[in-house]
């Protein structure tokens, strides 16, 4: 039953045809909702990181940052998509902005300043490298060596 005509997958798309991927891709409630929830979680990841590193400098300062870059990094192999990065890491920089910004006194809420200023952009350069990264490779792909 071929009328010249092929027929669209479920993607909607004709066979041979790349799918869109990205921004071009179609919305999906299912990716919106992780997003949702991974901006959620940066949120919390930014609150306790605040706390932790004021509260012990040296190693709350890196269990911080580490906290983060799991984040970051775990959004990006969720979602395998650059925006599964940043969209924790915007939650993240929007909560840690909120609390470490000061007071209308004119002092910090938190710590010292070069603590804060460690947090913050230490936590803005692994978002960035999490988010500009290159894609991991696909389970399975060929590897290109001769002899697999």
């Amino acid at each position: 039953m071929s009328n010249g005509k092929q027929r669209p997958h479920r993607t909607g798309t004709r066979p041979g045809e790349p799918v869109p991927t990205g921004l071009a891709a179609p919305l999906n409630p299912g990716r919106i909702g992780a997003y949702l929830g991974l901006a959620v979680l940066g949120v919390l990841v930014g609150i306790a990181g605040a706390f932790v590193q004021a509260a012990w400098f040296p190693g709350g300062l890196l269990l911080a940052l580490v906290a983060a870059a799991g984040v970051f990094y775990g959004g990006r192999l969720l979602t395998g998509t650059q925006i599964g990065a940043l969209a924790p890491a915007a939650g993240w920089l929007i909560s840690v902005v909120v609390l470490l910004g000061g007071r209308p006194e004119g002092d910090y809420l938190f710590g010292d300043e070069l603590g804060l200023t460690l947090f913050m952009l230490g936590g803005m350069a692994i978002a960035v490298m999490c988010a500009t990264m290159s894609r991991s490779p696909q389970q399975g792909a060929d590897s290109g060596r001769p002899g697999k």
